[in-house]
């Protein structure tokens, strides 16, 4: 018999989410491919992957970034002027090397705006 602790068992489920969950093809397209991106960075300069390392990099990442990754940016709290702030819901997943697509998943779900981003959009501004 196969025996989980209550942690153990919420961290399986958390990774297979039932259907109605999973991202659908190019769902949360700025949000999936930004912090592709960003993941890759932290590899490539070596990051610890500390949770608040990765939230130091997330913020210096964000000041550079322009038009829909800006807003995904905005959005998560990781500019100076966002009203919220939910950037360690990504950067504590990141520091156990979670697949961005789930945490894109548990970002919709806190701000649906965040999944609704699309590159090459034109309304109203980039």
């Amino acid at each position: 018999m196969l025996c989980l602790s209550g942690l153990s068992l919420a961290l399986v489920l958390s990774l297979y989410p039932g259907s109605s969950e999973a991202l659908k093809e190019g769902e949360c397209e700025v949000c999936v491919t930004f912090l592709g991106k960003f993941y890759q960075s932290l590899h490539d300069n070596n990051v610890n992957f500390k949770s608040a390392d990765i939230e130091t990099a997330l913020v210096k990442t964000c000041k550079d970034a322009k038009g829909k990754e800006n807003r995904f940016c905005y959005y998560i709290g990781a500019t100076s002027d966002a009203a919220t702030k939910i950037v360690n819901e990504v950067s504590k997943p990141l520091s156990y090397h979670a697949p961005v697509e789930k945490i894109c998943e548990k970002l919709k779900k806190k701000d649906s705006q965040i999944c609704e981003l699309r590159y090459g959009e034109k309304r109203g501004g980039t």
